[in-house]
């Protein structure tokens, strides 16, 4: 499944990734693909807003990963936010131990995801952000999960 949509302000594009957030799982992972300043770190707020993260979201580009707590009626959360940009390979994603955060019980969520598309999952849900404008953002999201999924999440 496609959605594309276009979204006019940073306020729009965060809304949009609270809309999709909603359908987010345990172990998912969110592959954020766009240029500097398209807005991936602008969707990853919205998500972090749906999962009642508390502490600034910011880009971990010098980092490599940010983790953030929240919660889901009551239950905690972590959402496990990846930046790939400064990477230059792939082996420096195992040497931080990336693949237990991919496949842990957290939320996964890679800015720059397309660096390197071999080591993302292919259940992985692709989010493409464009810059259409100076604040318009063409977003096409692929992959969905079923709404039974995704309400077995929130209960």
């Amino acid at each position: 499944m496609t959605k594309e949509c276009l979204t006019r302000s940073h306020e729009e594009t965060r809304e949009l990734a609270r809309q999709f957030a909603t359908t987010l799982q345990r172990g998912d992972i969110v592959a954020l693909i766009g240029k500097l300043g398209a807005g991936k770190t602008e969707f990853t707020r919205g998500i972090a807003d749906v999962f009642n993260v508390e502490a600034e979201i910011t880009s971990p580009t010098f980092s490599l990963l940010n983790i953030y707590v929240g919660s889901v009626r009551g239950r905690p959360v972590e959402i496990y936010h990846f930046d790939w940009y400064r990477l230059n390979d792939a082996e420096e994603l195992y040497n931080i131990g990336f693949e237990e955060y991919l496949y842990g019980e957290g939320i996964s969520v890679i800015e720059w995801a397309d660096r390197f598309p071999e080591l993302l999952p292919k259940h992985a849900r692709r989010v493409s952000i464009e810059n259409v404008g100076e604040t318009d953002r063409r977003i096409v999201i692929e992959g969905g999960l079923p709404i039974a999924r995704a309400a077995s999440f929130w209960q």
